[in-house]
């Protein structure tokens, strides 16, 4: 890790800065966890703050005890009434559901299948259940695989991240920040990680003083729609 921050800083002035403000890089994967666990957490916790999800999460998984944590075919073959029971909405049974299928069919790749599959591979494959979108895979590939390459363009703590760092007037626009962010590889994963430090230097007012603004494109901030002026009392009268 310490060889990858040292290639990272090596290539981008502020990211070095950024490095040494927030210190070595702690970021903690749980490696060979079952995608079909990772996937049914991460739908449980869909907006949802993150107390409320682990108690549905501890519900759910206490219906199949003694089970550590349950098996697809048994989610598949559950009825309502015990998933609406731990806290689930019918939208998610619908995803919970339909995830279970597709890990029974093999859509889902096993943690073995995916260590010969490329990150792009395993975005498109898991996307295809309901209610999983890129970022949500992206999260996968980085926090439970290991994989020293994403940048989750997407995801607002990353744009926000790079947006204090780098001293812009506005968000990046996501294929901006991807091409931009070219110049991390194959180190991309701890780019967004510092990025999301920067967030918290921010706030501590502790982030290193960004330099001259690099040209990306910023989100357009929505202007207000124009409203037209009423016309005062005494022109309404005068107008009948």
């Amino acid at each position: 890790m310490r060889r990858r921050e040292r290639a990272l800083a090596n290539c981008d002035p502020v990211m070095a800065r950024l490095i040494a403000a927030a210190g070595p890089c702690r970021i903690e994967t749980a490696l060979e966890r079952p995608p079909f666990e990772t996937l049914a957490s991460a739908i449980a916790h869909q907006q949802l703050n993150g107390a409320v999800a682990r108690r549905i999460l501890a519900r759910f998984t206490a219906l199949y005890a003694p089970a550590q944590f349950p098996q697809p075919a048994a989610v598949a073959a559950t009825g309502d009434a015990p998933l609406r029971a731990a806290g689930f909405s019918y939208s998610k049974i619908i995803a919970l559901r339909d995830l279970a299928d597709k890990v029974c069919r093999g859509v889902v790749p096993t943690v073995a299948e995916m260590h010969t599959l490329d990150n792009d591979a395993i975005v498109e494959r898991i996307t295809q259940v309901r209610g999983i979108g890129r970022w949500t895979v992206e999260m996968m590939l980085m926090f439970h695989l290991g994989r020293p390459d994403v940048l989750p363009v997407d995801d607002f703590g990353v744009c926000n991240g790079f947006r204090l760092a780098y001293g812009l007037k506005g968000m990046p626009r996501p294929r901006a920040l991807a091409e931009f962010g070219a110049r991390w590889a194959p180190h991309r994963s701890l780019a967004a990680w510092y990025l999301w430090r920067a967030v918290d230097l921010a706030r501590e007012r502790k982030l290193p003083r960004a330099g001259r603004a690099p040209r990306v494109a910023l989100i357009q901030a929505r202007s207000k729609p124009h409203r037209a002026k009423r016309p005062s009392a005494k022109r309404r009268r005068a107008a009948r």
